[in-house]
C-alpha cells in the first residue's frame, strides 16, 4: 500500500512539473513574438526578428539573464547591444505621447528601461542588415505593478501595453 502511494505521488509530481515547463514555454513564446518568415519577393531572403524580451518575460526575470538599461545580454546571438541616449529619448517620446501611457505615468509608474527589438535581414549573398524596428519600454510602479509598452518605430506609435500587477497580503 505504501509503494502505491509513492508511485501515485511521483506520478502527480511529474504531471505538475511537466505542466509547469509547458506553461513556461507557452508564456515565453507568447511574450516573445519571435517570428521567422520568408520574403515574398525573394525566395533567397529570410527575415528573422529577435525580441530582446525573450529571457525576461515582460519584465519578470526568469533565469538570471537580465537586461540592462542600455542593452541586453544572453540570448539572440547579438551579444550586448548598447542603446544610444538618442534612441532611448526617441522611443520614450513616442511612448509618452500615448494617452494610456500618460495615464500609467500619472498613476505612479516610472520608466525603468528601453529595450530594442532588433530585426536582421540576410540577403541572397549572405549580407546581414540589422535595424531596431521597434522597442519595449518597461514601466514599474513600486513593487506592485509592471508594464511593457510596445512601440513601433516605423509607425511612431504604441501598439500594445501589457500590465502585470502583484498583490501580496502579509499575515502575522
Amino acid at each position: 500500500m505504501n509503494v502505491n502511494r509513492k508511485i501515485t505521488a511521483l506520478a502527480l509530481l511529474s504531471v505538475v512539473a511537466f505542466a509547469a515547463v509547458i506553461g513556461g514555454f507557452l508564456l515565453t513564446t507568447q511574450a516573445a513574438d519571435t517570428t521567422a518568415t520568408a520574403d515574398a519577393n525573394t525566395a533567397n531572403t529570410a527575415t528573422i526578428t529577435v525580441d530582446s524580451n525573450r529571457s525576461d518575460v515582460l519584465g519578470w526575470n526568469f533565469g538570471g539573464m537580465g537586461f540592462g538599461r542600455h542593452g541586453f545580454g544572453g540570448f539572440g546571438g547579438f551579444g550586448p547591444v548598447e542603446v544610444s541616449s538618442e534612441f532611448e529619448q526617441n522611443v520614450t517620446n513616442i511612448a509618452k505621447s500615448d494617452t494610456d501611457v500618460q495615464n500609467l505615468l500619472a498613476e505612479g509608474y516610472n520608466i525603468t528601461s528601453v529595450r530594442p527589438v532588433i530585426k536582421s535581414v540576410v540577403d541572397a549573398d549572405g549580407y546581414v542588415t540589422t535595424k531596431a524596428t521597434s522597442a519595449i519600454v518597461m514601466l514599474q510602479k513600486d513593487t506592485s505593478g509592471r508594464a511593457s509598452v510596445f512601440v513601433n518605430l516605423e509607425e511612431g506609435k504604441v501598439t500594445r501595453i501589457v500590465i502585470l500587477t502583484r498583490t501580496v497580503i502579509e499575515k502575522p
